[in-house]
C-alpha cells in the first residue's frame, strides 16, 4: 500500500543540488563570507550580519518542496498557504507548476478541488490541527515541512492543555503558525489559548488576573484570538506560556516575566507554581539572527538595510530591532526594492503595513549593514548589495571583486 504521509524527505538531495545553487546561490554573499562578513567596494562599506538569511528549518522546507516535485513528476503538486513568507522563493516554486491552495472568504482553506491522487505540501510554519484532520479525510499525499522548532511549541502548549492550562502565546493570532500552535491544545476537552501581540497587551490580561474587570470589553478585545467558549475568569486561574518562535525574543521573556509575577501577587508566591508555567520557545536561529544584528550596529553604520518578505514575522522583527536601538533603517521585500536608476528604495517604514518610495535615501552613506530574515535565500541579499554597486556607479568594481 503507498504511504501517503511523508515527513524525512525523499533522499534526493543530490538530485536538487544543481537547480537549488542556480536559484538561490549569490556568489558576493560567498565573496563576503571570505573576507569576515565585509566587503569594500569603491567609496562604500558594506558590513553583513553574521547570521542571516536562511535557517535550517527554511532550508529543509525549500529543500523538501524541490525534493517533492522531483519525486512526483506528473502528479498535481499543491501547497497549502505559502511554503515561506518570501516572494521569490514562492514564486520558484510556481515556476516548477506548484499551485497555491488559499483561504475562501470563510477563513478556511479550499479543498473542495483535491483528490486522493494529489499530492499536498505542508508549509514550514504547519497547518491546524482541523486542516490536517481534513487532507487525511481527502486522502491526499501529504508532505510535512513544518519546522522542528515549530514541532517543540506545538509539544509545550500540548502539555499544558493536557496538564489543565491554558496556553498564553505570545504571537500573532493571524499567523499562520500561531494558528497552527494553538490549534494544538484543541487535542484536549477543555484545552484553551489566548493570543497576546504584545506586552501592552500582556499587561491588560495582567490587570485582569490581579484585579478581575470587565469581561465583555476584554472578550471584544481578544475576540479573534481566543478559544471557542474562553472564559477570563475561570480560563487565567492556571496559565501557560508559549510564543510564535519568530517573535522578539526579548519581549517574549519579559511577557512571561510579567504574568508570573501577576500570577504572584494574586496567588501568593508560594503557590505560583500552580497557575503557573514557562518555557522558552523562541527558536534557535530567530534568536541567533536577532543577536547577530545587535552585535552589528555596535559598529558604526550610516544605513542599515534588512531583506525579507513584508508579511515574514521574523524579518519584521529584525528591522524593529534596529528601529529601536536608532539606526536609519529600511526594509525592502526584495532586491527590486533598490532602483538604481532612479535613486531610490521602495520599503516598508518600520510600524506600518503599506510600502513607500524614498528618494535620496543612501545620501552622504558610506558604511552599509545588510541582514536578511530567515526566509530570505542569499541571491537576494546579493543581488540588494550590487544594485546599491550600481547606484553608486561602482558596479564594475563589484563585478570584478566577485566574479
Amino acid at each position: 500500500m503507498e504511504s501517503t504521509y511523508f515527513r524525512r524527505g525523499f533522499g534526493l538531495k543530490a538530485e536538487i543540488e544543481g537547480q537549488l545553487t542556480t536559484d538561490y546561490h549569490s556568489a558576493v554573499v560567498e565573496a563576503m563570507r571570505a573576507r569576515q562578513h565585509r566587503l569594500d567596494v569603491g567609496p562604500l562599506s558594506f558590513r553583513l550580519a553574521r547570521e542571516f538569511g536562511f535557517c535550517y528549518g527554511v532550508d529543509r522546507a525549500v529543500d523538501y518542496a524541490y525534493e517533492t516535485r522531483r519525486k512526483f513528476p506528473d502528479r498535481p503538486l499543491y501547497l497549502v498557504g505559502e511554503i515561506i513568507h518570501n516572494p521569490h522563493v514562492n514564486q520558484k516554486l510556481r515556476d516548477m507548476g506548484v499551485r497555491f491552495l488559499v483561504r475562501s472568504e470563510d477563513g478556511d482553506f479550499d479543498f473542495s478541488g483535491l483528490g486522493p491522487e494529489d499530492v499536498v505540501i505542508m508549509p514550514a510554519f504547519g497547518v491546524t490541527m482541523g486542516d490536517f484532520d481534513r487532507l487525511r479525510t481527502i486522502g491526499c499525499v501529504l508532505v510535512d515541512t513544518t519546522c522542528g522548532s515549530v514541532l517543540n511549541v506545538w509539544k509545550r502548549v500540548e502539555s499544558y492543555a493536557r496538564d489543565g492550562y491554558t496556553a498564553i502565546i505570545h504571537g500573532k493570532h493571524y499567523h499562520e503558525e500561531t494558528k497552527a500552535t494553538a490549534s494544538q491544545v484543541m487535542k484536549y476537552p477543555g484545552g484553551r489559548y489566548l493570543v497576546v501581540l504584545n506586552m501592552a497587551e500582556a499587561r491588560i490580561v495582567c490587570d485582569f488576573i490581579e484585579h478581575g474587570g470587565d469581561v465583555a470589553a476584554l472578550a471584544a478585545r481578544f475576540a479573534r484570538a481566543v478559544s471557542p467558549g474562553f472564559d477570563f475568569e475561570r480560563d487565567l486561574q492556571r496559565v501557560g506560556i508559549a510564543n510564535q518562535t519568530t517573535m522578539l525574543s526579548g519581549e517574549s521573556l519579559a511577557i512571561a516575566d510579567e504574568i508570573r509575577r501577576s500570577m504572584e501577587r494574586r496567588y501568593g508566591s508560594g503557590t505560583v507554581a500552580e497557575h503557573f508555567r514557562s518555557f522558552d520557545t523562541i527558536c534557535s536561529a530567530t534568536q541567533e539572527r536577532q543577536d547577530a544584528v545587535l552585535a552589528l550596529i555596535q559598529e558604526p553604520l550610516d544605513v542599515m538595510v534588512v531583506v525579507g518578505g513584508y508579511n515574514s514575522s521574523n524579518t519584521c522583527h529584525l528591522a524593529a530591532l534596529v528601529h529601536s536601538k536608532g539606526v536609519r533603517i529600511y526594509h525592502i521585500e526584495d532586491a527590486e526594492g533598490v532602483d538604481p536608476l532612479a535613486g531610490t528604495i521602495r520599503h516598508q517604514p518600520i510600524g506600518t503595513k503599506h510600502e513607500v518610495t524614498s528618494a535620496g535615501w543612501l545620501g552622504d552613506g558610506r558604511v552599509i549593514g545588510i541582514t536578511a530574515g530567515a526566509s530570505t535565500p542569499n541571491n537576494k541579499v546579493g543581488e540588494t548589495i550590487a544594485r546599491i554597486c550600481a547606484l553608486a556607479g561602482v558596479a564594475e568594481e563589484l563585478r570584478a571583486q566577485t566574479g
